[in-house]
C-alpha cells in the first residue's frame, strides 16, 4: 500500500510521550518519506517515544525547532499538543508548505467504517467499552486515537468489512474540520470547560468539538448525551440520525436504564439487556459511559448477548478510578487522568464511605468553584498539591463555612501528600487520587502521576 508520501520531505512536528507522534513518523518513514522529527523536548525526556522509532531512517532535531524544516519542507505534521499560533507554524504556511495531522491522514485512508467518541469525560472510558462489546461479535474491531494508540501502521490491514472505533480531542477535532470529514457513528459524552489554556474560550472549545458531527450526511448517527444541557442544544447542527442516552429517564430513541435493564430503543424496537446490578465500574457518570458505548456498538451490529458479557466484566481503566488495593481496612482508588473539576466531582460523588481526596496540580483555566463546593459537601479530607493548591484551598474554605469537614491541608511533594492522606485514613475510608488537574507542573503526564500514586500504595 503506496501513498503519495515516497521521497517527500516530511517534518513531524511534536513527537510527544502518547503515540501519534511516534505513529505517524513510523509510517512515514516505512512509506518511504524523508522524516524529520522536532520537539521541544530534549532526547531524555522523549527516550520512551524514541526507542519505539530505532533502526528507522529518521532525522532528529530535538530540544527546540529550527526554521529550514519549516520552509524546506513538503509537509509538516503537527502533534495535536502543539499550539495553533505557534510561529513554526505560520513560517511553514507562509511558504505554501502543507500541513496535516496524523488523524487527518487516518480519516483520508481508513477502509473501515468509524465510530468517533469525544467529551470533556468519560471519552477513554466508552471508547475501551465499545471496543471491548464489538470485539465479542465476529467482526474485526480496531480501537486508538487520543486513547494513545495510532492506528495508521494497521492500515495495510484493515478491511471495509471491519469497525474503527477511535477517541478524539478538541485538538484533533479542530483539525479534523479542515478536511470537512466526521465519523459514520459520533459519540459525545458531555461538555464542560476544558483546555482553556489552548482555546481562546469556551465557545471555541465548543466549536471544535462539534466537529465530531458537522460533517456526516443523512445515513450517519449521532449519540448524545441527554442528561447534558449543552449537547441537547446540538440537535439542529446534526445532519444525520440523532440518538440520546440517560442515566436519569426513559427515552424514545436511544439508550436508558429500567430497574435492572439497559434498554437500547432502536427504530421503535427495544432490547432490554439485564446487567446494570452487575456493572462493575462505580458512579452514575460511569453508566453513562455504559449506555453510550453499548448504543454504539449496537448500531455497529453488537447484540444483548456481546453487550451483557463486555458490560458485566468490564473493570474500567487504569488511571482511571482504577481500584489500587486495599489495607487495613482502607481502599486506595486511582483516578489520575480526572484532570478537569467535573471529572473529580463525578469520581468524589460515585462513593458511599468517607473519602481522602489528593488533587491539585497544573492551571488549564478551568473554575473550581463547582469542585470546591464537592469537596466541601463529600469528602472527609482534603490534601492539595501543585500551582492550583492555594486557590482550591480557599474555595473550599470558603464554601465549607464554619463546617469541621473537611479538613484541608496544601504539601510541597506528591509523596508528602500521600503520606498526609494516608495518616488521615481510617478502616472503611477511601483514599482517592483525583487532581481535577492536569499534571505538567510536577510530572511528565497523567499516567506518570498515577503509576507513582500505585507504587506509594504498593509499597505501604
Amino acid at each position: 500500500m503506496q501513498y503519495e508520501f515516497k521521497n517527500k520531505k516530511i517534518t513531524v512536528m511534536g513527537l510527544g510521550l502518547f503515540g501519534g507522534g511516534v505513529g505517524v513518523a513510523q509510517f512515514l518513514a516505512r512509506q518511504g518519506a524523508h522524516v524529520t522529527v522536532t520537539d521541544l523536548r530534549n532526547v531524555t525526556e522523549l527516550s520512551p517515544s524514541l526507542k519505539q522509532l530505532e533502526g528507522l531512517p529518521i532525522s532528529y532535531k530535538l530540544g527546540g525547532h529550527h526554521e529550514e524544516d519549516f520552509t524546506n519542507a513538503d509537509m509538516v505534521i503537527v502533534n495535536p499538543a502543539v499550539p495553533k499560533n505557534s510561529k513554526f507554524i505560520q513560517i511553514a504556511r507562509n511558504n505554501h508548505v502543507t500541513i496535516d495531522t496524523e488523524i487527518n491522514i487516518f480519516f483520508k485512508l481508513c477502509p473501515a467504517p468509524i465510530i468517533g467518541i469525544t467529551g470533556s469525560n468519560g471519552k477513554s472510558t466508552t471508547t475501551t467499552l465499545s471496543g471491548k462489546i464489538l470485539q465479542e461479535t465476529t467482526r474485526k474491531t480496531w480501537i486508538g486515537g487520543n486513547i494513545g494508540k495510532s492506528l495508521l501502521g494497521s492500515l495495510e490491514e484493515m478491511k471495509p468489512t471491519d469497525v474503527v472505533v477511535l477517541e478524539l480531542s478538541s485538538f484533533q477535532l479542530e483539525e479534523l474540520n479542515n478536511t470537512k470529514k466526521s465519523p459514520h457513528i459520533s459519540v459525545v459524552t458531555n461538555i464542560s470547560p476544558n483546555h482553556l489554556d489552548r482555546h481562546a474560550n469556551m465557545d471555541e472549545y465548543i466549536q471544535a468539538k462539534k466537529a465530531i458531527v458537522l460533517h456526516q450526511n443523512s445515513g450517519d448517527c449521532a449519540i448524545l448525551n441527554y442528561d447534558d444541557p449543552e449537547l441537547r442544544r446540538w440537535e439542529k447542527d446534526c445532519k444525520g440520525h440523532v440518538l440520546w442516552y440517560s442515566a436519569k429517564q426513559a427515552l424514545a430513541n436511544g439508550a436508558f436504564i429500567k430497574n435492572n435493564d439497559l434498554v437500547i430503543s432502536v427504530n421503535g424496537q427495544n432490547t432490554a439487556i439485564p446487567c446494570v446490578s452487575s456493572v462493575k465500574i462505580p458512579g452514575i457518570h460511569n453508566l453513562q459511559n455504559v449506555l453510550a458505548a453499548s448504543c454504539a456498538a449496537y448500531l455497529a451490529g453488537a447484540r444483548k448477548q456481546h453487550i451483557e458479557k463486555a458490560v458485566t466484566t468490564f473493570t474500567g481503566l487504569e488511571h482511571r478510578l482504577e481500584f489500587v488495593r486495599e489495607v487495613n481496612g482502607v481502599k486506595y482508588y486511582n483516578d489520575s487522568k480526572a484532570t478537569t473539576p467535573e471529572s473529580s466531582i463525578a469520581a468524589i460523588v460515585a462513593f458511599q464511605a468517607p473519602v481522602i481526596l489528593i488533587a491539585g496540580g497544573y492551571d488549564k483555566g478551568s473554575s473550581f468553584r463547582e469542585f470546591a463546593e464537592a469537596c466541601a459537601r463529600n469528602t472527609k479530607s482534603v490534601v492539595l498539591i501543585g500551582k492550583t493548591a492555594g486557590k482550591i484551598n480557599e474555595l473550599i474554605l470558603e464554601k465549607k463555612g464554619k463546617k469541621e469537614t473537611p479538613s484541608v491541608c496544601l504539601q510541597k511533594t506528591f509523596e508528602e501528600a500521600f503520606l498526609q492522606a494516608n495518616a488521615l485514613a481510617k478502616a472503611g475510608d477511601v483514599v482517592l487520587l483525583s487532581p481535577a488537574c492536569a499534571s505538567y507542573d510536577m510530572f511528565i503526564n497523567y499516567e506518570h502521576r498515577g503509576r507513582q500514586f500505585k507504587d506509594m500504595v504498593q509499597a505501604l
